[in-house]
C-alpha cells in the first residue's frame, strides 16, 4: 500500500513498529513518569508535560522526583535525546500520542474531581491535530473518556476514529512493588472505535509486556472500578476482622496466615492497612444514575469502612494482640464497622458497653463465645 493511501490508523501503526512515533505524557507523577521511562526504553522518543516548574527543571537536569524511577534512568535517557520535559502546553501539537496521566483525587464530599482531566483535555483540544492518539490513563468513573473528552475533542471538527483517536487505560502503578511494575503488569486497552483500539494496542505494544484489550472504553474504565472496589471491600474486611480479633484477644495475623493456607476461595490481603487513595466505587458509580440505583449497599459502606478505619488497629504492629480495645477504638471505626459491631446502632458510644462487644453480640444471637477468646464448639 502505497504511503499516500494510507488512512491515519495506518500511519500510526507503523509509527509504532518503527519506533518513530513521538510520546507524549501529560503528568509526569508515579504514574506519567514511570510509563514515559517505558516507552523511552523500547526505543521511542518521549516529550513529558507538567505544571510544575521544578519537576521539569529537576528532571531535565537529570534528577528523579518518584520513587520507582531511578535517577540514573531519567539522565540517560534524557542525555541520549529519548526524553524531554517541558511546562509549554502549546507543544501539544508535536506528539503522535499523548497519554494523560493526571490526578483524579476525591472531593470533601467524596465526588470524584476531574478538573485535571479536563483541563488536561482542553489543552489538548487546543493543540489536537489529525493523526494522533490521546489516551486518557486517569482513575475516574465510568463515561469520562465518552462523555466529557470526546464531545470536546470532536468540537474541533475532526472525527474520532477516523481523523483522531481516542482510548482509555487504566493506571495500574502499585508504588515500591520490587516485583510488578509499569513494563510487566498487564495493562488493559479500550477504544472508542475499533481502529482507536487497534492503534492503542499497537503504540502500547512494544513498551509493555502483555496488553489486554476490551470492547470499549466503558469497559475498561469499570476495570479500574471492580480493581479499586475489590480491594477496598476486603481492606475493609480485615480492618474489622482486626478489631474483633482485638476484642477476642486473638492476634489478627495469625489468624490472616493461617486463612491463607486454603488454597482455593481466599485472597491474602497483606493485613490491615489504609493505603493509598482508593476510587471508591460510591465515588464513582454515583455518576450512574441507572447503575447506582441497581448496587448493593454493602459496596457503598465498604469504601467508608476503607477510608475511616481504626487507625489504631491499622498501625499496630505485626504480632501485638492488646488484650481489649481502648476507650475510644470501637468509637473509632467505620460507620459501617459500627453498624455491625452494634446490631442496627449507628455509632458506639465513646466508652465500650455492652453494644459495643462482639461477644455479647454473638451470645445475643445464640452463638457460645469464650471470653478466654477461644471459640468453642457449638451444640
Amino acid at each position: 500500500m502505497k504511503a499516500t493511501a494510507q488512512t491515519p490508523a495506518d500511519v500510526l501503526v507503523a509509527k509504532a513498529q518503527d519506533r518513530s512515533a513521538l510520546i507524549g505524557i501529560v503528568g509526569l507523577g508515579y504514574v506519567g513518569l514511570p510509563l514515559a521511562m517505558e516507552f523511552a526504553r523500547a526505543g521511542f522518543q518521549v516529550l513529558g508535560f507538567d505544571v510544575s516548574k521544578p519537576v521539569v527543571e529537576a528532571l531535565t537536569q537529570g534528577r528523579s522526583h518518584v520513587q520507582d524511577v531511578p535517577s540514573a534512568d531519567v539522565a540517560r535517557f534524557t542525555k541520549e535525546g529519548k526524553f524531554a520535559a517541558t511546562t509549554d502546553l502549546a507543544r501539544l501539537h508535536e506528539p503522535d500520542v499523548v497519554s494523560i496521566c493526571v490526578p483524579t483525587p476525591l472531593s470533601k464530599t467524596k465526588d470524584p474531581d476531574v478538573s485535571y482531566v479536563l483541563a488536561a483535555t482542553n489543552a489538548v483540544k487546543q493543540a489536537l491535530r489529525r493523526g494522533q492518539l490521546i489516551v486518557l490513563e486517569s482513575t475516574t468513573y465510568p463515561g469520562t473518556t465518552r462523555e466529557l473528552m470526546l464531545p470536546a475533542l470532536e468540537g474541533t471538527g475532526l472525527k474520532v476514529g477516523e481523523d483522531f483517536f481516542l482510548a482509555f487505560s487504566p493506571e495500574r502503578v502499585d508504588p515500591g512493588n520490587p516485583k510488578w511494575n509499569t513494563h510487566n503488569t498487564p495493562k488493559v486497552v479500550g477504544g472508542l472505535t475499533a481502529a482507536c483500539r487497534r492503534v492503542a494496542m499497537a503504540i502500547y505494544e512494544p513498551a509493555i509486556e502483555r496488553l489486554v484489550a476490551v470492547s470499549s472504553t466503558e469497559a475498561a474504565e469499570l476495570v479500574k472500578i471492580l480493581e479499586n472496589t475489590f480491594r477496598s471491600v476486603n481492606i475493609g474486611l480485615v480492618n474489622e476482622m482486626a478489631i474483633v480479633c482485638d476484642k477476642l484477644g486473638v492476634d489478627v495475623w495469625e489468624v490472616i496466615e493461617a486463612a491463607a493456607t486454603k488454597p482455593f476461595g481466599f485472597m491474602k490481603f497483606t493485613g490491615p492497612r489504609r493505603r493509598g487513595a482508593l476510587y471508591p466505587a460510591r465515588s464513582a458509580l454515583s455518576r450512574l444514575e441507572d447503575a447506582h440505583a441497581q448496587l448493593p449497599h454493602a459496596i457503598h459502606r465498604a469504601g467508608g469502612r476503607d477510608q475511616r478505619g481504626d487507625a489504631r488497629i491499622l498501625g499496630r504492629p505485626r504480632g501485638r494482640s492488646p488484650e481489649r480495645a481502648g476507650a475510644r477504638g470501637a468509637g473509632q471505626q467505620g460507620a459501617g464497622g459500627g453498624r455491625r459491631l452494634q446490631e442496627g446502632h449507628r455509632r458506639c458510644p465513646r466508652e465500650p458497653g455492652p453494644r459495643c462487644d462482639p461477644v455479647a453480640a454473638a451470645a445475643r444471637r445464640g452463638g457460645v463465645v469464650s471470653r478466654s477468646a477461644r471459640p468453642q464448639a457449638q451444640a
